[in-house]
């Protein structure tokens, strides 16, 4: 809190798996690559620097950088072995065990007239940016944010086995955007902490511009059909997940209730990993109870 550590338990230097948290850093890596002038507009066509076969039918050629960061691609194909329809009509408000819909084919809608939860296609995201950065992602990100913040150099993120392309004579792995089939990031919740004070400070560490601040705008503007979604990073703007945390703060959020909870009203961050659900919540509301006494 206000860049000091208030509280903290557990091994916080330990690097452990962090699921889905993964994908916000997908977010960043673009945020860099946008930067850079190597995606100019994130409302472009992929297709317009990614020529792969991605992105050649009717279908997915119009498909943007900004849909497929909002979940809302609606992109058809397979990506290591995986065909987007595993993931079709999949609930996050359900236990995996009773999302008995999930991987039933559905009839797929216009790009961006429909948010899903899509694993494969944020792997099919994520070869994309390899694509334009033609250098490995976790290279990119260990450069410009991770060791600029100070974090350690114990965090990893992997790919898959078969997630191998050779982009200019060189072979590199394609990394995941989550942990769903293998793969991801391990990474501890201190440096995963240093990323969400990045973010609380909209780029800026200690002094230093990380990140512009058109990306950290475009990251945080709700999706137009899910005011609860960003470029990759859950907002709060309904308070439907996080009903104690306020209006304006939001997470990344991995499987077993890894999180990265950010509040600007509070000029707080907190990772909380390996929970229930629900008790996270509780969390976010006993903390700012203490904060507002």
């Amino acid at each position: 809190m206000n860049g000091k550590v208030a509280a903290k338990w557990g091994d916080t230097q330990r690097p452990d798996i962090t699921f889905s948290v993964a994908k916000s850093f997908l977010s960043i890596c673009a945020g860099l690559l946008q930067d850079d002038g190597l995606i100019p507009d994130f409302d472009a066509p992929i297709s317009d620097l990614v020529n792969d076969g991605g992105f050649d039918s009717p279908h997915n050629k119009s498909i943007t950088w900004r849909q497929m960061m909002q979940m809302t691609s609606e992109w058809q194909g397979s990506m290591w072995g995986k065909p987007d329809q595993v993931d079709h009509n999949r609930d996050l408000n359900v236990a995996p065990k009773d999302n008995a819909d999930k991987g039933n084919e559905r009839a797929l809608k216009s790009p961006g007239a429909h948010w899903e939860y899509n694993d494969v296609r944020v792997n099919r995201l994520a070869l994309a940016l390899l694509r334009v950065a033609e250098r490995p992602l976790p290279d990119l990100l260990r450069e410009r944010i991770m060791d600029p913040i100070g974090a350690s150099n114990d965090w990893e993120w992997h790919g898959y086995k078969n997630s191998w392309v050779e982009i200019n004579n060189q072979n590199i792995q394609s990394v995941s955007g989550g942990s769903h089939w293998g793969g991801g990031m391990f990474i501890s919740s201190e440096d995963q902490a240093r990323v969400g004070y990045l973010m609380l400070n909209k780029g800026i560490w200690n002094g230093e511009r990380l990140l512009s601040e058109h990306y950290v705008d475009q990251a945080f503007a709700p999706c137009n059909i899910n005011q609860d979604y960003g470029l990759f990073w859950w907002l709060n703007n309904s308070q439907t997940r996080l009903p104690s945390a306020t209006k304006t703060g939001f997470c990344a959020v991995g499987f077993g209730s890894n999180m990265i909870w950010v509040e600007p009203d509070y000029n707080l961050v907190a990772v909380v990993r390996w929970i229930e659900g629900s008790a996270f919540d509780k969390f976010c509301g006993e903390v700012l109870k203490i904060l507002k006494t």
